[in-house]
């Protein structure tokens, strides 16, 4: 049952201890960490896409001033550095695993994309360890590389890994391969009066966070303990999967996380250098630190998306759904990254059939090897890929059958009423509006005036469109998630979490959260994360899960905490439990003056546990099980088309989203317009390109194009909260509304906008060139 008895607490933003500090220039990011002693590190890196390292020959570099070592594979070898690769593993057809190849640290006998790490280079400055990595050579011989997915599927393409025939990771399908399935599917569309098919691709892209990857390494004798101080978006998860790389216990790496300058996705996990730059803390003796240049993000951060797909809808005349049939290829890279397989697979295909009651539903899903980076979660990780494929094939299937697309829309979502509802892939949607959602986004874009505006742009001679995004997205990711309440200083009650915050200002939602359930000042709860070692469960700040996870650990914590407090306030009172209220921060015993003030009562519990006198302290630690929720909304875009030049300008948009209570109005604004920068940039502009040699195109800002200020629309935002009856706080997250929704309606708007039809068949991005191409009428000139 909800409890909504505070759910308006804080929905006013009055700014938060994080906002005054960063604003200042007081925070702490991960080059700010100065350690004693440090050295500086410096890669040498691959230029090959695929080669055999035939020698590196480091002795010139060796020789410099400043230059302290130079370690290559072979130097590693001692500590027995395992796997970088630590996925999820998914089960494909005929219940074959997703193959796993070994990624070490440094390259061993072959490269397998550019900007893979071959040296290590440590040095007493930064100059000194950069010019150390000019001066080691490496000798190569270079092997054929394949940068395609779909060409890495060819009979004749360059075999990557023998573990994996024809470069295939995993085949996959869902929700089942049952032969059953598939012939009522194939009788769907065999029935069916309108059968439409879209092929699209989704590009790969960079994250691009204004924070590169900046590590602090270094190694602690005395307890044989690994220390990384790096960015991340938890650092339990990043200590866990950096453990089974190094091949020690838990205990024996800590990680700790400062402020983070943007994330995306990218920071979640571990990568070659982080177990790289530990070992050579630890053969040093000395912190290394090392600093992610632009050039060198853009080579190797993991990346996202490069997804592309074949999609089919089956309707009756009337326009019903009958059936959704989905085929796609997905680049996982020369590696596998953490979650690139989950996303690809499990990711992408949960979110179908999205709004939608359509009974039938088959998509395959191949994931392949190909000499480029891997790809992993990027904002939205597989929704994004999914809404598109859907509200793109939704507007052809009505133009197609001739029916409005708000009309084909409105007659196939699920009803209200419905709920809770499992669909065909065997998701139980708790809670939705969707018929309610869609009429308020139509309603705010002053959708039925829309002709007006067309014929007035006409009058300019620009070509004026307009693009629906109906979307749903699975939030939550791992459901469990611990919280620590200590009161560790006085008059402070520190609550320490997990999840991390890379610009969501958990600082200020937890704390009024928890403040507000204990009828505490705000000024006194003090949000902690960061660390490793408090050994709280869970995962990272991903899924747009933080809220629901994190929220619903607060909430336990708090019921706890009151409850310990009342326990062990009845000895300190001398009366009966049910005799002790709770109020506002203190405890009272009914019926009497007397009362406990709760920090000075902490102190004097923790004092008395410590001398055995009381079985505990007022601290607390919980874990909680979260399932899984889903956000969703209506997204609507309005473009202007200039013909002679192709550019494209969005007009007007209007977002309207459910993502269940809101906690911070200001805050979730925040994330939907983040969201939809993110969407705007894929949509229109970005596009990481590798040539078929698997060299890098766009390994600069001058070549990759990314959103500015000027791009951005005046967005028209609101809410529409129908409460997640599956958590105690009813919220759903939000974090990758913007993104999910975003493409879709300003493609769908484009291709509005281009007469006769000619700009269905456009991928994105959409730049000018091939904007001008469609409204010419010539094809697509991009892969």
């Amino acid at each position: 049952m909800l409890d909504k008895s505070w759910k308006d607490a804080g929905l006013k933003h009055g700014g938060s201890p994080d906002d005054d500090r960063l604003v200042r220039g007081a925070g702490c990011f991960s080059d700010d960490l100065v350690l004693p002693g440090r050295l500086h590190a410096c890669f040498v890196r691959s230029p090959h896409a695929h080669a055999r390292i035939l020698a590196v020959d480091a002795e010139a570099a060796r020789g410099l001033d400043g230059v302290v070592a130079i370690l290559t594979a072979a130097d590693l070898e001692t500590l027995r550095i395992g796997n970088v690769s630590v996925p999820q593993i998914i089960t494909g057809r005929g219940g074959a695993k997703l193959i796993v190849p070994f990624r070490p640290a440094l390259a061993t006998d072959r490269v397998m994309h550019v900007g893979q790490p071959v040296a290590l280079v440590l040095a007493t400055s930064l100059r000194a360890a950069e010019e150390g990595a000019l001066a080691v050579e490496a000798e190569y011989d270079p092997l054929p590389a394949v940068a395609d997915a779909l060409a890495a599927l060819a009979p004749d393409a360059p075999q990557l890994w023998p573990e994996a025939p024809g470069n295939l990771a995993v085949d996959y399908i869902a929700p089942s391969a049952d032969p059953a399935l598939a012939q009522q599917v194939e009788e769907a569309f065999a029935q069916a009066a309108h059968w439409v098919r879209i092929e699209l691709v989704h590009q790969r892209v960079a994250h691009a966070p204004i924070e590169p990857r900046t590590v602090t390494a270094l190694f602690e004798p005395m307890g044989e303990t690994y220390v990384l101080h790096a960015g991340s978006q938890g650092a339990g998860t990043l200590s866990a999967q950096l453990a089974a790389v190094l091949g020690v216990a838990p205990a024996k790496i800590r990680v700790e996380t400062h402020d983070v300058g943007g994330s995306f996705g990218m920071k979640t996990h571990g990568y070659p250098e982080y177990a790289a730059l530990l070992a050579a803390a630890r053969l040093s003796g000395r912190p290394v630190h090392w600093v992610s240049t632009r050039s060198e993000a853009f080579m190797s951060d993991n990346q996202g998306r490069d997804h592309r797909s074949t999609a089919e809808l089956a309707l009756t005349a009337d326009g019903r759904f009958l059936a959704l049939r989905t085929e796609s290829i997905v680049a996982l890279g020369a590696f596998v990254s953490a979650s690139g397989a989950h996303i690809a697979c499990n990711n992408f295909t949960r979110c179908l059939p999205g709004m939608y009651a359509i009974p039938l539903v088959s998509a395959a899903v191949k994931c392949v090897f190909t000499n480029t980076l891997p790809t992993g979660p990027y904002r939205g990780a597989g929704r994004p890929e999914a809404n598109y494929l859907l509200e793109r094939l939704v507007d052809a299937a009505a133009a197609e059958s001739g029916i409005d697309p708000v009309a084909l829309r409105r007659r196939n979502l699920i009803a209200a009423d419905q709920m809770p509802v499992k669909t065909v892939v065997g998701n139980v949607y708790d809670s939705g509006e969707f018929e309610a959602v869609l009429d308020k986004a139509l309603a705010a874009s002053d959708y039925r005036d829309f002709p007006a505006r067309r014929a007035a742009a006409r009058e300019r001679g620009r070509l004026r469109g307009i693009g629906i995004s109906c979307f749903l997205e699975h939030a939550g990711g791992s459901p469990v998630e611990g919280a620590v309440f200590e009161f560790a200083e006085p008059g402070v009650l520190t609550v320490r979490l997990g999840v991390h915050a890379s610009g969501q200002q958990h600082g200020s939602v937890f704390a009024r959260l928890a403040a507000a359930r204990l009828g505490l000042p705000q000024e006194v709860v003090r949000v902690s994360s960061g660390r490793s070692d408090i050994s709280i469960r869970g995962g990272p700040t991903v899924a747009s899960r933080s809220a629901m996870a994190a929220g619903t650990a607060i909430v336990r914590a708090t019921d706890e905490l009151i409850a310990k407090a009342r326990r062990l306030g009845a000895l300190a009172l001398d009366v009966r439990e049910d005799d002790v209220v709770w109020q506002e921060g203190h405890l009272l015993a009914a019926g009497t003056d007397r009362n406990l003030d709760l920090f000075d009562f902490a102190e004097d519990a923790r004092a008395r546990a410590s001398r055995g006198e009381w079985p505990e302290s007022l601290d607390v630690r919980v874990e909680v099980e979260v399932p899984q929720s889903f956000p969703n909304g209506c997204h609507i875009a309005e473009v202007e088309i200039d013909p002679e030049t192709g550019h494209v300008r969005i007009v007007d948009y209007t977002a309207v989203d459910d993502c269940g209570v809101v906690l911070d109005a200001h805050l979730a604004e925040g994330q939907v317009i983040g969201g939809l920068a993110q969407g705007l940039g894929q949509a229109l502009l970005e596009r990481f390109v590798y040539d078929e040699n698997g060299q890098i195109v766009t390994g600069s800002f001058m070549d990759y194009a990314m959103p500015r200020a000027s791009n951005m629309p005046a967005i028209r935002s609101s809410f529409h909260p129908v409460a997640c009856r599956t958590n105690p706080l009813g919220v759903k997250g939000v974090g990758e509304a913007g993104t999910t929704a975003a493409i879709a309606a300003i493609m769908n708007a484009i291709a509005d906008a281009i007469p006769g039809g000619r700009g269905r068949e456009l991928q994105m991005p959409a730049t000018p060139e091939k904007v001008w191409r469609a409204c010419r009428g010539e094809p697509d000139p991009s892969p």
